[in-house]
């Protein structure tokens, strides 16, 4: 969460001693009482625990992930009406490559390298030259490179939409130059991901998550005439504000739990450990449909899709 203060006494004519020093000029001052920090681990989301314990694959499953895209087109609104800065952040193709890594405690997904594919050859290029070149007729098998790896599955998707001020609100009061008030807004970020069979082109399994980001302001303040010809000014206020890219970030490692999900339901993959998954597996089609309960039958369905060993991927 991004916070902010602010102070602002005014007063005319500067007889008050207190009041004169926090004046600039005569007129405002600014008060910074939040430092900024030393860097900190990453960000932890209120996902990322459940992402991780998701218990292991029966078959860990190889994956490439060449552009994850911003697809919704916002931009940042500017005081002039114009911005070329956009909404959403332009790094989301590492945030799925971390959150597929997390997942499982990287004992789900192998994640190849294909977002920054020809530095990635280009450098095996420099590897060759420098042998030939170095080792000439004494190089040999041992020195070659190694195949690359392949995926049988491609992750795809974007972040499609990103809807700002969906609700917008506050309340104030003041009463006798003595008030405050709140301002509140509600936004929403909105990501697909879909996995995509390499041999056949089929689409797998296709998941979509949705992001609320909050902010809201607080501020206060007093309007009054102390004396006669002698005004004081006070005002003092607190914002905060939910970063857009953190909002990104749960959407994309809930939307890889839920393909996680999706996957077994559908007999992409399997869990190693029917039993220990089967609790996951219900809390996940409850959170689908908060109005469907867990029946025998039920049970027995996620019992024969855990204990299936087709995945139509590899």
């Amino acid at each position: 969460m991004l916070h902010s203060i602010y102070l602002k006494i005014t007063a005319y004519p500067y007889r008050i001693g207190l009041i004169s020093l926090l004046t600039l000029n005569g007129c405002t001052t600014y008060v910074q009482p939040i430092r900024s920090t030393a860097a900190e681990l990453p960000y932890k989301t209120q996902v990322i625990n459940e992402l991780k314990n998701l218990p292991p694959a029966k078959n860990k499953i190889i994956v490439s992930v060449y552009k994850y895209k911003d697809q919704s087109g916002q931009y940042k609104p500017g005081s002039s009406g114009i911005s070329y800065s956009t909404a959403i952040t332009q790094g989301a193709t590492s945030m799925l490559i971390k959150a597929l890594q997390d997942a499982g405690t990287s004992k789900w997904f192998t994640v190849l390298e294909r977002e920054a594919l020809s530095n990635l050859m280009n450098e095996r290029k420099i590897i060759r030259n420098t042998r030939k070149q170095y080792l000439g007729r004494n190089a040999n098998v041992n020195s070659t490179l190694p195949a690359l790896l392949y995926a049988p599955i491609i992750l795809e998707g974007g972040i499609v939409s990103y809807e700002s001020n969906l609700i917008t609100g506050g309340m104030g009061a003041r009463y006798l130059g003595i008030g405050g008030a709140t301002e509140f807004q509600r936004d929403s970020v909105t990501v697909y991901l879909r996995a995509v069979s390499v041999k056949t082109g089929e689409i797998l399994s296709s998941v979509n998550t949705s992001k609320t980001i909050f902010s809201v302001k607080v501020d206060a303040g007093l309007f009054k005439f102390v004396n006669f010809k002698e005004l004081l000014e006070f005002e003092t206020g607190f914002s905060s504000n939910e970063p857009p890219q953190m909002a990104v970030l749960e959407a994309i490692e809930k939307a890889v739990y839920n393909l996680v999900m999706e996957g077994v339901l559908n007999d992409v993959w399997s869990f190693d450990n029917p039993e220990q998954a089967k609790p996951h597996l219900e809390k996940y089609i409850k959170m689908k449909n908060k109005y469907f309960d867990i029946d025998d039958k039920t049970a027995k369905i996620i019992d024969a899709k855990n204990s299936g060993n087709s995945n139509p991927a590899s």
